[in-house]
């Protein structure tokens, strides 16, 4: 009786140990997830809006929003929207803003001030995240406006931070 050649044994071999870890470029955060409707004939669909920020904690920051027919894809959809809607912005010391700023988008007002080394970061809501992503790590930031619209304070955060002058 003729002997059987095998393979060698592949159970234990870990192909993915030989593969180089690829770390993510932007730290990401989902600020708003939300359900919404259309109403058509025969019913209503629905789909999920989802706002993303994106940041590397070294001045680029984005954010992204986005539709889909589940939360996964609206997630993946707006973190392309943020990759491409990337601003740039400069940082005092590599850790603060340059000056005071404020900026208003619609319904939404924002002021931003710089502040001392080892101050932290005091801001609330969406802003806190936008400027976390952006490294900005001393501030203070108050959002003046009434809405409690997660977008439109982070669009006005985001507005304030293109005013700032390199």
């Amino acid at each position: 009786m003729a002997e059987k050649t095998s393979s060698p044994r592949t159970f234990n071999r870990r192909p993915d140990r030989d593969r180089p870890v690829v770390r993510e470029e932007f730290k990401e955060r989902v600020l708003d997830n939300r359900r919404v409707t259309r109403v058509v004939a025969g019913g209503k669909r629905f789909r999920f809006r989802v706002t993303i920020v994106i940041g590397d904690e070294r001045g680029r920051i984005g954010i992204g929003v986005a539709k889909g027919l589940d939360v996964q894809q609206a997630v993946a959809k707006a973190k392309a929207d943020a990759k491409k809607n990337l601003l740039t912005i400069s940082l005092k010391d590599g850790r603060t803003i340059a000056h005071e700023v404020n900026a208003k988008y619609s319904a939404a007002k924002v002021m931003i001030k710089p502040a001392s080394k080892g101050h932290g970061l005091r801001a609330g809501g969406s802003v806190r995240f936008v400027l976390a992503f952006a490294g900005i790590k001393d501030a203070t930031a108050k959002i003046l406006g009434r809405t409690p619209n997660k977008l439109t304070n982070a669009m006005a955060t985001i507005e304030a931070l293109k005013k700032l002058k390199a």
